[in-house]
């Protein structure tokens, strides 16, 4: 068990990855606090989770807006109860509008970026003041696709997710000396409600390709949740002590052998966000 004893909080824990997230923390022996949008949505979880608790684990929810810092504040002053605080996962986090961009609601804009930027922040704000007294500690941000590929019809979105990975690196850096390790994960193609979302869209709007690619992951499958979830584990557990700064794929990233590779992995720029020049791929030209 990878995490007994230890203490986290995940962020859009009901549903989709978040709900697999929880579910993977607990067999591993931590204690988890999650929040959702609704109490019924944290009744139904925890009904539906009691079986996996052991004698003195602890699950606990919380109805909170990650975009409200109020409800943060009083998310983690209920984290508290568990102890000090291990772990963050931040998952909570939307598309927003969907559709050419020129047509884009400013409101379901602002929208995007308060969940899948501010929450982020905000989360991020309490659980560094809670880790850095202790000189350890372990925060997870969920990613995607729309950080490292662009997504037309979806720019808020990836906009947002390209923000939440250099905003990763930042916080990596600045709390290095602190032994805070922060990384985000890309989960891959999922089946989860964002799915079903741009279904419900329609090809006009989310656009004729990648809507066939979302009714193909939900006729057939997609990326196994179980695996970002695992991928979340490690990074949580002491296996991954000094890996920061890092965007890594569930799916393509042989994460798995990493701990064999820390001093290659701090002293290299590999799984980040970078510009790429000319000289990068052979062009004698432009560059200085």
């Amino acid at each position: 068990m990878k995490l007994l004893r230890k203490n986290a909080l995940i962020t859009g824990g009901s549903q989709g990855l978040g709900r697999v997230i929880v579910e993977a923390f607990l067999s591993n022996g931590a204690n988890v606090i999650f929040c959702a949008r609704t109490a019924a949505d944290i009744n139904q979880t925890q009904a539906a989770l009691a079986s996996l608790l052991q004698p003195g684990q602890q699950l606990l929810g919380c109805v909170a807006d990650v975009a409200d810092p109020s409800n943060i504040a009083a998310l983690f002053a209920r984290a508290a109860q568990l102890g000090p605080l291990d772990v963050l996962v931040n998952n909570a986090g939307i598309y927003g509008p969907i559709g050419h961009t020129e047509k884009v609601s400013l409101a379901e804009w602002t929208e995007a970026w308060q969940i899948n930027v501010t929450g982020t922040l905000l989360a991020c704000q309490h659980a560094i003041s809670a880790m850095k007294p202790q000189c350890a500690g372990k925060i997870i941000n969920i990613s995607g696709g729309g950080a490292t590929n662009p997504m037309p019809r979806f720019a808020a979105y990836a906009a947002c997710k390209a923000a939440v990975v250099r905003l990763t690196e930042t916080l990596a850096e600045e709390y290095r000396a602190d032994h805070i390790d922060v990384n985000a994960v890309a989960p891959g193609a999922l089946r989860t409600r964002l799915t079903e979302q741009v279904l419900a869209a329609g090809p006009d709007k989310a656009g004729v390709d990648f809507f066939a690619k979302n009714k193909k992951w939900f006729e057939e499958g997609a990326t196994d949740t179980k695996l970002g979830a695992s991928l979340c584990v490690f990074l949580a557990s002491s296996d991954s002590d000094g890996i920061t700064g890092k965007l890594i794929s569930a799916t393509w990233d042989n994460w798995q052998d990493w701990p064999n590779h820390i001093k290659e992995l701090q002293g290299s720029d590999v799984y980040t966000l970078r510009r790429i020049i000319g000289r990068d791929r052979g062009f004698d030209w432009g560059d200085k």
